[in-house]
């Protein structure tokens, strides 16, 4: 992280204790969930930067709407039951979590540009500092993390893989 960055991060935690801004809503799966997740998204961000005066650059804007996009879609896809989105400000980054009812944990598949369809975990990994699928008593929580500063993601090199846990493929 460049200076101009390091003193940015280190003004906005000025500003915020991890843990004081947090937003969350239920989703059913029904049609237009995908659209009023994102805008939750933005109404988060514009909250940092509006009530709190924390900066949020457009590319960390554009990829906390993109992530709720992608794990919410998969959530919804993958489960009959609801979904919870939660979105957290957690020391200078934003902790996105989605909880759902499908205890089988999503398997990453390889790069492979000529493949249809069937890249949304690539692409949440590809713009999250951090990713990580956890078993709960219900279902599982799959958490991804993106920096909100203008210096790109820091790197989440390995791709997750279910060992059996009997999951299909997402």
């Amino acid at each position: 992280m460049n200076k101009a960055a390091q003193d940015e991060a280190a003004q906005n935690d000025d500003r915020l204790q991890d843990g004081l801004v947090w937003m969350s809503a239920a989703y059913e799966g029904v049609p237009g969930d995908i659209a009023r997740a994102r805008e939750m998204a933005r109404a988060f961000l514009a909250r940092l930067e509006e009530d709190h005066g924390y900066r949020v650059p457009d590319r960390a804007a554009q990829a906390v709407q993109l992530v709720v996009s992608e794990l919410l879609t998969n959530a919804c896809k993958h489960t009959s039951g609801p979904a919870l989105v939660g979105l957290e400000l957690v020391g200078g980054l934003v902790e996105i979590t989605v909880r759902d009812s499908d205890p089988g944990l999503p398997v990453a598949r390889s790069a492979d540009p000529a493949r249809v369809g069937q890249h949304g975990l690539e692409i949440v990994m590809a713009v999250s500092q951090d990713f990580g699928v956890y078993r709960e008593p219900v279902g599982k929580r799959t958490t991804a993390t993106v920096r909100l500063t203008d210096e790109p993601r820091g790197g989440v090199e390995r791709m997750p893989r279910a060992e059996g846990d009997g999951g299909g493929e997402r």
